[in-house]
């Protein structure tokens, strides 16, 4: 391919690897000069191979989870891959439920030890295979998925430091209103600085007017 790469090549590129991939990708979208595809997420060991040694997709950046909680899979687990040698990066994406395991993928990148980890955390999303599959990000105990759409902005439980016991305790989140905060900004000098003022600035205006 030349380079930039345009959408033709991409979408040419997608039909090649539908075609030769054999049931490990069954699909391949281009939006906004980016490939995306899909595929069945019990294969998606072999399917990250292909990609790999058939491809030269040899770095995985990143591995990230998507909640759509109205889906009966309600989980994408979305794989990110670049190619140093052609560069250019595609993503391929997988869905899941609540209860069934994603195949790790820990064996085809060791990059995803972690990825799957963050994933399992943040969502609760299972890895089958994976050697280590622990919380990474939240504290011991923690109950839920943060990042998951029906997970309160509150949490569940909250953390102080007790001076009686002399030691942090966890308890039930105390529920307290909401506050409208007024987020406009008083500062001045944005008009001395920018082209466009910062949204408040008006505040300081108002006051000098006024003096």
């Amino acid at each position: 391919m030349t380079w930039p790469v345009t959408d033709a090549d991409l979408s040419k590129l997608g039909k090649t690897i539908l075609k030769e991939a054999k049931g490990l990708v069954t699909g391949a979208d281009v939006q906004y000069g980016e490939m995306t595809l899909t595929g069945p997420a019990d294969k998606i060991v072999a399917a990250l191979t292909y990609l790999r040694d058939g491809l030269g997709f040899h770095q995985l950046i990143d591995l990230c989870g998507v909640d759509y909680p109205e889906r009966e899979k309600r989980f994408d687990v979305v794989y990110h891959l670049l190619s140093m040698t052609h560069n250019r990066r595609i993503r391929i994406k997988v869905q899941t439920d609540e209860d069934t395991a994603v195949p790790s993928i820990v064996g085809v990148f060791s990059a995803a030890d972690w990825f799957e980890r963050e994933a399992f955390d943040m969502y609760g999303i299972f890895f089958d295979g994976h050697p280590d599959l622990r919380r990474i990000l939240t504290d011991y105990g923690f109950h839920g998925h943060p990042l998951r759409k029906d997970f309160p902005m509150t949490g569940y439980v909250e953390v102080r430091y007790d001076e009686e016991l002399k030691r942090v305790v966890y308890e039930p989140v105390k529920s307290v209103e909401w506050r409208n905060w007024d987020f406009l900004s008083p500062w001045e000098g944005a008009e001395r600085g920018f082209a466009a003022l910062l949204p408040g600035d008006e505040k300081s205006r108002d006051e000098k007017s006024k003096s």
